[in-house]
């Protein structure tokens, strides 16, 4: 049966099809270079999602040039929760157990917490665009994403310490805390590693890696060491003086402080500096999935990667050239980076057996 079609209805079934084939060119343009054209489909689901809700531990300030350029590009609102780490996981486990997720990403530095959230299900398999462009060890099966790397080092006073006496390998720091208790006594500072995801992270770490990381612990108890639930808590004792040294302190911020504490300064073990990563994936049952997808790729893309190295967040990647990058960052540190591989490794001490006898042992090698 033929229909005949009128002009107006003509002119509007045209002006239809022009709005759509535009609307769809539109989307095509904003497809990241090397992307499949399918992609567009992804931007336009997410478009309609309108906004990505992110749980993290990372401060607001180190993101937001991040955020804002998400914003401005896609037109998607971010809702920001600044949970910390235990307060992100926690959160995360409580909302699906009440099957009301409201997490779309989980953005976070404890590598630990972020695994076993993968191991226990709370995670979807999303292989990014962006996925070959990041080193092997920060990508875990498509589910967890390495999105910055960051060293962990030594800042100190620098008007009670010259850098040139500071010891250069991690075996001589121990020998420089036994050989300096008269100086030291009372005034070393490190994180508390039973109130802080980050110092579990960065103690444990070392104890994986390093068989002399106890005869560490012991230096630091003879010298009376103070602990501490986060880096910028260490920061303000070393700056005043009350301690003059802090050790295992997150290096990407002590890099930062730098320039702006005159008697402050940073310092890297030229044989073994381990870095870790703020981690990223898509929960499951995300109830902005598209938008949460377009995220993840937005921060592993080589322009959200240099925000985030504006920001402060070494990059991961060795194609940035805003702030630093994963090689620049190991020469700077003196050529020992030891980024912690994303991979099951970190879990070793979320065994709670485990977890509690290195608590009991941190606290004996600490005399307390």
């Amino acid at each position: 049966m033929n229909m005949k079609v009128s002009g107006r209805s003509a002119y509007f079934v045209a002006t239809t099809a022009l709005t759509v084939t535009l609307g769809t060119a539109a989307f095509a343009q904003e497809v990241p270079a090397g992307y499949p054209a399918e992609y567009a489909k992804l931007i336009e689901a997410a478009k309609q999602e309108g906004t990505v809700s992110v749980y993290t531990s990372t401060d607001a300030a180190q993101s937001q040039k991040l955020q804002d350029a998400f914003t401005k590009k896609y037109g998607i609102k971010i809702a920001y929760n600044d949970l910390g780490t235990n307060g992100a996981y926690n959160q995360v486990i409580s909302e699906a157990a009440a099957s009301q997720v409201t997490a779309d990403v989980v953005w976070s530095s404890a590598m630990d917490l972020q695994m076993t959230l993968v191991q226990d299900g709370y995670a979807i398999e999303y292989a990014s665009p962006e996925a070959g462009n990041l080193p092997s060890w920060a990508n875990y099966k498509n589910t967890l994403y390495g999105t910055t790397v960051e060293p962990i080092g030594v800042i100190y006073n620098t008007k009670a310490l010259s850098e040139d006496k500071l010891p250069k390998t991690y075996a001589e720091m121990i020998t420089f805390l036994r050989d300096n208790k008269t100086t030291l006594q009372g005034k070393v500072a490190t994180f508390d590693p039973e109130k802080s995801g980050s110092g579990f992270l960065h103690h444990s770490n070392d104890a994986r890696q390093r068989p002399d990381f106890w005869d560490l612990a012991k230096a630091m108890g003879e010298d009376g060491a103070k602990i501490y639930s986060s880096s910028g808590g260490m920061k303000e004792t070393v700056v005043s003086g009350e301690n003059v040294i802090a050790i295992n302190i997150i290096g990407s911020y002590a890099l930062e402080w730098v320039k702006e504490s005159p008697n402050l300064g940073v310092h890297f073990a030229k044989d073994y500096t381990p870095a870790f990563s703020r981690l990223a994936l898509v929960t499951d049952n995300a109830p902005h999935p598209n938008a949460a997808k377009l995220f993840v790729d937005f921060m592993l893309s080589k322009e959200g990667q240099s925000l985030l190295a504006e920001g402060g967040l070494p990059s991961v990647r060795e194609d940035v050239t805003a702030g630093l990058n994963v090689k620049t960052l190991n020469e700077r540190v003196g050529g020992g980076l030891k980024p912690i591989a994303v991979d099951e490794g970190v879990l070793e001490y979320m065994d709670q057996m485990k977890r509690v006898q290195f608590l009991n042992d941190w606290k004996t090698a600490l005399g307390r």
